[in-house]
């Protein structure tokens, strides 16, 4: 199992940026940020740019895998995303990994965009999930659909995608099925619980799901599973022994990878620093 562990971006870099650093002498695999233009869980927090964060963050890591988690239709083409993911890859000597999602509030509302029911969310991310492939691999590509369209749009120097793994995000049953049919990888936050082994129930439902569909994938290619272990109703890092016990149940589901936060002094995601120096002491494996 790989373990990597995501960086908010509610701090100016001169603060954020021995994170980074630490998150790689640690032993994580890969580092994470939101992207977002302002991000519920801290409304009134600064709040950073996550390709930008992430290029900075290439500059001063060297192994540690970087990713964005999870950016959106809500405020991005993907004409545009393309192209600061063929850079970012680029800095980072091909270190990035793309999160993409459906999006939320209220990144949704933030460009005068009309409301956007959830079957139609998840419409336009399937839309643009295929766009943005198609311009990782191929060039001039043009594309008329429902919600973006593209002329020509160049990529000169080869395929971005055999560097860059696309990972998308889905907790119900369409999304995890689009993942697993068409993604390098399926991230999942789980749906809301009162407990952990309701929360892990509705995971392993999830699960089964995806591997009907990589099952059945012509192509015979394995595709990845990350797990948020942070959305759960607990913290994996209250404690040492929970930790564990979170880790040893998504490996039990088959995840290949699980994702958790970097300790906060406060909500969201309050937990003590020394839990996560102790788990990296001991090792990550």
């Amino acid at each position: 199992m790989r373990f990597g562990i995501c960086i908010l971006p509610d701090r100016p870099w001169r603060h954020t940026r021995p994170l980074w650093q630490r998150a790689e002498e640690m032993g994580f695999d890969h580092a994470w940020t939101y992207d977002h233009l302002v991000w519920g869980g801290l409304p009134d927090s600064q709040w950073f740019s996550c390709i930008p964060t992430l290029t900075a963050a290439a500059g001063v890591t060297s192994r540690i895998s970087l990713g964005a988690f999870v950016i959106s239709p809500n405020f991005r083409h993907p004409a545009s995303l393309a192209r600061e993911v063929q850079t970012v890859a680029d800095i980072s000597d091909g270190r990035l990994l793309v999160g993409l999602g459906a999006g939320g509030s209220p990144d949704d509302t933030i460009l005068g965009q009309p409301d956007v029911t959830t079957r139609r969310r998840v419409d336009r991310l399937q839309e643009f999930a295929l766009l943005l492939d198609r311009m990782l691999t191929d060039d001039h590509v043009s594309a008329q659909g429902e919600y973006f369209a593209v002329r020509d749009m160049r990529l000169v120097g080869g395929s971005v995608r055999d560097r860059v793994p696309l990972v998308l995000a889905g907790n119900g049953p369409r999304s995890v099925r689009f993942a697993a049919g068409h993604a390098d990888g399926w991230v999942t936050t789980g749906a809301g619980a009162d407990d952990l082994d309701d929360w892990f129930g509705g995971v392993a439902r999830n699960c089964r799901i995806f591997e009907e569909t990589v099952a059945a994938r012509s192509d015979g290619k394995a595709v990845d599973r990350y797990l948020s272990v942070d959305s759960s109703p607990r913290n994996s890092l209250e404690s040492v022994g929970l930790f564990d016990e979170i880790i040893g149940r998504a490996d039990e589901l088959g995840f290949t990878d699980v994702i958790v936060h970097w300790p906060r002094d406060t909500d969201p995601y309050r937990a003590r620093l020394e839990v996560l120096e102790a788990i990296a002491e001991r090792g990550l494996s």
